[in-house]
Protein backbone atom coordinates (compact mmCIF):
# COMPACT_ATOMS: atom_id res chain seq x y z
CA UNK A 1 0.00 0.00 0.00
CA UNK A 2 0.70 3.37 -0.98
CA UNK A 3 1.57 6.00 1.82
CA UNK A 4 -1.62 7.90 2.59
CA UNK A 5 -1.42 11.57 0.23
CA UNK A 6 -3.71 14.44 1.08
CA UNK A 7 -6.17 14.64 -1.60
CA UNK A 8 -9.56 17.02 -2.29
CA UNK A 9 -11.95 14.30 -2.87
CA UNK A 10 -15.23 14.76 -5.16
CA UNK A 11 -17.87 12.50 -5.55
CA UNK A 12 -20.97 12.35 -8.05
CA UNK A 13 -23.62 10.09 -8.09
CA UNK A 14 -26.66 9.53 -10.33
CA UNK A 15 -29.60 9.44 -8.60
CA UNK A 16 -32.19 6.62 -9.11
CA UNK A 17 -29.76 4.66 -11.55
CA UNK A 18 -31.04 1.41 -11.11
CA UNK A 19 -34.41 1.98 -12.00
CA UNK A 20 -33.32 2.46 -15.48
CA UNK A 21 -32.83 -0.04 -17.92
CA UNK A 22 -29.46 -1.14 -19.18
CA UNK A 23 -29.95 0.82 -22.59
CA UNK A 24 -30.95 4.17 -20.49
CA UNK A 25 -28.00 3.52 -18.12
CA UNK A 26 -25.36 3.00 -20.33
CA UNK A 27 -26.71 6.65 -21.57
CA UNK A 28 -26.83 8.03 -17.80
CA UNK A 29 -22.95 6.60 -17.50
CA UNK A 30 -21.77 8.68 -20.38
CA UNK A 31 -23.72 11.76 -19.32
CA UNK A 32 -22.25 11.52 -15.64
CA UNK A 33 -18.52 11.47 -17.12
CA UNK A 34 -18.94 14.42 -19.56
CA UNK A 35 -20.48 16.06 -17.21
CA UNK A 36 -17.65 15.37 -14.68
CA UNK A 37 -14.69 16.13 -17.51
CA UNK A 38 -16.25 19.64 -18.45
CA UNK A 39 -16.36 20.64 -14.83
CA UNK A 40 -13.06 19.91 -13.48
CA UNK A 41 -11.72 21.43 -17.14
CA UNK A 42 -13.67 24.50 -15.91
CA UNK A 43 -12.28 24.30 -12.71
CA UNK A 44 -8.35 24.36 -14.76
CA UNK A 45 -7.91 20.44 -13.10
CA UNK A 46 -6.52 18.30 -16.45
CA UNK A 47 -6.18 14.34 -15.82
CA UNK A 48 -2.58 14.93 -14.80
CA UNK A 49 -4.12 16.32 -11.35
CA UNK A 50 -6.54 13.76 -10.78
CA UNK A 51 -7.07 9.52 -10.42
CA UNK A 52 -10.84 8.52 -11.39
CA UNK A 53 -12.39 5.28 -10.24
CA UNK A 54 -15.67 4.14 -11.55
CA UNK A 55 -18.42 2.87 -9.40
CA UNK A 56 -21.17 2.02 -11.60
CA UNK A 57 -23.89 5.15 -11.03
CA UNK A 58 -21.16 7.34 -9.31
CA UNK A 59 -17.87 8.18 -10.36
CA UNK A 60 -15.17 9.15 -7.84
CA UNK A 61 -12.20 11.78 -8.39
CA UNK A 62 -8.92 12.05 -6.25
CA UNK A 63 -7.47 15.49 -6.90
CA UNK A 64 -4.16 16.59 -6.30
CA UNK A 65 -4.19 18.85 -3.34
CA UNK A 66 -2.39 21.64 -5.07
CA UNK A 67 -5.39 22.35 -7.44
CA UNK A 68 -7.65 25.23 -6.22
CA UNK A 69 -10.93 24.08 -4.17
CA UNK A 70 -12.50 27.35 -5.00
CA UNK A 71 -11.93 26.73 -8.37
CA UNK A 72 -13.20 23.05 -7.88
CA UNK A 73 -16.52 24.21 -6.12
CA UNK A 74 -17.08 27.75 -8.74
CA UNK A 75 -17.34 24.95 -11.43
CA UNK A 76 -19.47 22.81 -9.52
CA UNK A 77 -21.78 25.54 -8.73
CA UNK A 78 -21.91 27.06 -11.86
CA UNK A 79 -20.98 24.59 -14.80
CA UNK A 80 -22.70 21.14 -13.28
CA UNK A 81 -26.32 22.49 -12.80
CA UNK A 82 -26.04 24.51 -16.14
CA UNK A 83 -24.83 20.97 -18.06
CA UNK A 84 -27.62 19.27 -16.46
CA UNK A 85 -30.59 21.83 -17.60
CA UNK A 86 -28.88 21.36 -21.16
CA UNK A 87 -29.06 17.94 -21.07
CA UNK A 88 -32.62 16.86 -19.78
CA UNK A 89 -34.06 19.65 -21.76
CA UNK A 90 -33.21 17.14 -24.94
CA UNK A 91 -33.44 14.45 -23.07
CA UNK A 92 -36.83 12.02 -22.96
CA UNK A 93 -38.28 11.57 -18.96
CA UNK A 94 -36.42 8.16 -18.34
CA UNK A 95 -33.30 9.47 -19.41
CA UNK A 96 -33.32 12.57 -17.25
CA UNK A 97 -30.33 12.59 -14.98
CA UNK A 98 -30.25 14.02 -11.69
CA UNK A 99 -26.94 13.88 -9.45
CA UNK A 100 -25.95 14.28 -5.91
CA UNK A 101 -22.28 15.58 -5.14
CA UNK A 102 -19.65 16.16 -2.18
CA UNK A 103 -16.65 17.37 -2.31
CA UNK A 104 -14.44 16.32 1.10
CA UNK A 105 -10.68 16.56 1.61
CA UNK A 106 -8.55 14.41 3.56
CA UNK A 107 -5.52 11.16 3.39
CA UNK A 108 -5.96 8.54 0.98
CA UNK A 109 -3.61 5.56 0.17
CA UNK A 110 -3.85 3.09 -2.46
CA UNK A 111 -3.25 -0.69 -1.65
CA UNK A 112 -2.09 -3.06 -3.37
CA UNK A 113 -5.28 -4.01 -5.97
CA UNK A 114 -5.42 -0.13 -7.17
CA UNK A 115 -8.47 0.27 -4.87
CA UNK A 116 -8.58 3.44 -2.04
CA UNK A 117 -8.26 3.15 1.34
CA UNK A 118 -8.77 6.27 3.84
CA UNK A 119 -11.16 7.23 6.90
CA UNK A 120 -11.61 10.19 5.40
CA UNK A 121 -12.75 8.55 1.45
CA UNK A 122 -15.29 6.52 4.10
CA UNK A 123 -16.35 9.67 5.78
CA UNK A 124 -17.22 11.88 2.06
CA UNK A 125 -18.98 8.39 0.92
CA UNK A 126 -21.48 8.40 4.24
CA UNK A 127 -22.11 12.47 3.18
CA UNK A 128 -23.04 11.03 -0.75
CA UNK A 129 -25.70 8.44 0.85
CA UNK A 130 -27.10 10.94 3.72
CA UNK A 131 -30.75 11.17 3.42
CA UNK A 132 -30.48 14.62 3.87
CA UNK A 133 -28.73 14.93 0.37
CA UNK A 134 -31.24 13.22 -1.25
CA UNK A 135 -34.26 15.11 -0.25
CA UNK A 136 -32.29 18.01 -0.88
CA UNK A 137 -32.05 16.72 -4.65
CA UNK A 138 -35.98 16.13 -4.91
CA UNK A 139 -36.72 19.54 -4.39
CA UNK A 140 -33.94 21.22 -6.41
CA UNK A 141 -35.40 22.41 -9.99
CA UNK A 142 -31.41 22.35 -11.24
CA UNK A 143 -31.23 18.76 -10.48
CA UNK A 144 -28.06 19.24 -8.60
CA UNK A 145 -27.41 19.05 -4.71
CA UNK A 146 -24.10 19.60 -3.31
CA UNK A 147 -22.52 19.58 0.42
CA UNK A 148 -19.13 19.64 1.52
CA UNK A 149 -17.18 18.36 4.35
CA UNK A 150 -16.59 20.36 7.86
CA UNK A 151 -12.67 20.66 6.39
CA UNK A 152 -13.87 21.98 2.93
CA UNK A 153 -16.34 24.34 4.61
CA UNK A 154 -13.63 25.66 7.38
CA UNK A 155 -10.68 25.63 4.52
CA UNK A 156 -12.51 27.52 1.56
CA UNK A 157 -16.52 28.29 1.96
CA UNK A 158 -16.56 29.74 5.40
CA UNK A 159 -14.35 32.58 3.92
CA UNK A 160 -17.22 33.95 1.62
CA UNK A 161 -15.24 33.46 -1.99
CA UNK A 162 -16.49 35.17 -5.46
CA UNK A 163 -18.77 32.36 -6.72
CA UNK A 164 -18.76 30.69 -3.13
CA UNK A 165 -21.82 32.55 -1.16
CA UNK A 166 -21.03 31.47 2.54
CA UNK A 167 -24.72 32.09 3.68
CA UNK A 168 -25.93 29.99 1.01
CA UNK A 169 -24.61 26.52 2.96
CA UNK A 170 -26.60 25.09 5.60
CA UNK A 171 -24.88 22.99 8.50
CA UNK A 172 -26.47 19.64 8.46
CA UNK A 173 -25.17 16.41 10.82
CA UNK A 174 -25.24 12.91 9.40
CA UNK A 175 -25.82 10.01 11.74
CA UNK A 176 -23.44 6.93 10.17
CA UNK A 177 -22.23 3.90 11.95
CA UNK A 178 -19.11 5.81 12.25
CA UNK A 179 -20.84 8.31 14.63
CA UNK A 180 -21.88 12.00 13.71
CA UNK A 181 -20.61 13.69 10.63
CA UNK A 182 -20.99 17.25 10.49
CA UNK A 183 -21.16 18.89 6.67
CA UNK A 184 -22.48 21.90 4.68
CA UNK A 185 -25.33 21.42 2.23
CA UNK A 186 -25.36 24.42 -0.62
CA UNK A 187 -28.75 25.45 -0.92
CA UNK A 188 -31.73 25.59 1.13
CA UNK A 189 -32.45 22.66 3.54
CA UNK A 190 -35.23 20.28 2.53
CA UNK A 191 -38.94 20.72 3.79
CA UNK A 192 -38.56 17.45 6.05
CA UNK A 193 -35.12 19.14 8.35
CA UNK A 194 -37.08 22.68 8.80
CA UNK A 195 -40.45 21.11 9.50
CA UNK A 196 -41.40 17.32 10.50
CA UNK A 197 -38.29 15.37 9.91
CA UNK A 198 -39.48 13.66 6.88
CA UNK A 199 -37.45 12.42 4.31
CA UNK A 200 -34.57 10.61 6.81
CA UNK A 201 -34.13 14.36 8.37
CA UNK A 202 -34.65 15.77 12.08
CA UNK A 203 -36.10 18.68 12.71
CA UNK A 204 -34.06 22.08 12.38
CA UNK A 205 -31.99 22.86 15.45
CA UNK A 206 -30.93 26.16 16.65
CA UNK A 207 -28.07 27.78 14.69
CA UNK A 208 -29.70 26.50 10.96
CA UNK A 209 -28.81 22.52 11.70
CA UNK A 210 -30.83 19.85 10.54
CA UNK A 211 -29.94 16.22 11.77
CA UNK A 212 -30.24 13.51 9.01
CA UNK A 213 -29.50 9.35 9.53
CA UNK A 214 -27.36 8.18 6.68
CA UNK A 215 -29.01 5.78 4.18
CA UNK A 216 -27.13 2.34 3.28
CA UNK A 217 -25.79 1.52 6.50
CA UNK A 218 -25.33 -2.11 8.06
CA UNK A 219 -28.23 -2.83 10.37
CA UNK A 220 -26.46 -4.73 11.97
CA UNK A 221 -23.46 -3.25 13.49
CA UNK A 222 -24.32 0.17 14.27
CA UNK A 223 -21.46 2.47 16.32
CA UNK A 224 -22.07 3.06 19.80
CA UNK A 225 -24.77 6.06 20.25
CA UNK A 226 -26.24 5.71 16.81
CA UNK A 227 -29.76 5.92 15.86
CA UNK A 228 -31.52 2.60 15.51
CA UNK A 229 -32.21 1.56 11.91
CA UNK A 230 -36.18 1.44 11.62
CA UNK A 231 -37.11 -1.80 11.23
CA UNK A 232 -33.61 -3.33 12.93
CA UNK A 233 -34.65 -6.12 15.54
CA UNK A 234 -31.61 -5.42 17.51
CA UNK A 235 -31.29 -6.87 20.69
CA UNK A 236 -34.68 -5.87 22.80
CA UNK A 237 -37.53 -7.85 23.07
CA UNK A 238 -40.79 -7.02 20.91
CA UNK A 239 -42.77 -4.30 23.17
CA UNK A 240 -46.21 -5.35 24.18
CA UNK A 241 -49.73 -4.02 23.35
CA UNK A 242 -49.95 -0.17 24.55
CA UNK A 243 -52.80 1.41 24.75
CA UNK A 244 -54.68 3.89 22.14
CA UNK A 245 -53.26 7.41 22.51
CA UNK A 246 -55.14 10.01 24.59
CA UNK A 247 -55.43 13.70 22.79
CA UNK A 248 -54.02 16.06 25.52
CA UNK A 249 -56.45 18.73 27.17
CA UNK A 250 -55.17 22.26 27.29
CA UNK A 251 -52.70 23.14 29.75
CA UNK A 252 -52.88 19.73 31.33
CA UNK A 253 -51.82 16.01 31.10
CA UNK A 254 -53.87 12.65 30.80
CA UNK A 255 -53.06 9.91 33.36
CA UNK A 256 -53.64 6.21 31.70
CA UNK A 257 -53.57 3.32 34.42
CA UNK A 258 -53.21 0.03 32.70
CA UNK A 259 -54.08 -3.14 34.47
CA UNK A 260 -54.27 -3.08 38.47
CA UNK A 261 -55.95 -0.82 41.11
CA UNK A 262 -53.32 1.91 41.80
CA UNK A 263 -53.33 2.77 45.72
CA UNK A 264 -52.72 6.22 47.07
CA UNK A 265 -54.49 5.83 50.16
CA UNK A 266 -57.73 7.68 50.46
CA UNK A 267 -61.09 7.38 48.79
CA UNK A 268 -62.98 6.34 45.65
CA UNK A 269 -62.30 8.66 42.49
CA UNK A 270 -64.42 8.29 39.90
CA UNK A 271 -64.87 10.25 36.13
CA UNK A 272 -63.09 12.72 35.23
CA UNK A 273 -61.24 14.66 38.14
CA UNK A 274 -59.47 17.74 38.04
CA UNK A 275 -57.11 19.30 40.37
CA UNK A 276 -54.13 16.02 40.93
CA UNK A 277 -51.37 17.90 40.95
CA UNK A 278 -52.86 20.34 38.02
CA UNK A 279 -53.45 17.02 35.37
CA UNK A 280 -56.82 15.18 34.70
CA UNK A 281 -57.95 11.81 35.85
CA UNK A 282 -59.49 10.43 33.32
CA UNK A 283 -61.53 7.09 33.68
CA UNK A 284 -62.62 5.01 36.72
CA UNK A 285 -59.50 4.96 39.06
CA UNK A 286 -60.25 2.88 42.14
CA UNK A 287 -57.87 4.50 45.26
CA UNK A 288 -57.39 1.89 48.09
CA UNK A 289 -58.24 2.95 51.70
CA UNK A 290 -55.45 4.87 53.92
CA UNK A 291 -55.63 1.41 55.96
CA UNK A 292 -54.88 -1.04 52.77
CA UNK A 293 -58.67 -2.51 53.35
CA UNK A 294 -59.89 -3.51 50.20
CA UNK A 295 -62.38 -0.60 48.96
Amino acid sequence: MTDPVSRTILLLDIERFSDRDDVEQAYLRRMLYDITDRALEAAGIDGTRRLRADRGDSVMELIDAGAPVTALLRALLREVPAQLRQVNRMSSRSAQIQLRGVVAAGYVAVDGHGGWVGSDLNHACRLLDADVLRAALRERRDDFALCVSESVHAGIVRHDHAGIPAEDFHLVTVVSKNGPLRAWLHGPLPAGAARTGEGGTAPREAGGTATATAASEDHGDRGAGEAPVPGDPGDDPAPGPQAPPRAQPPGGVVLTFLGGSPSFGGSLVAGDQHGVSGGQVTGDVHLGRSGGEPA
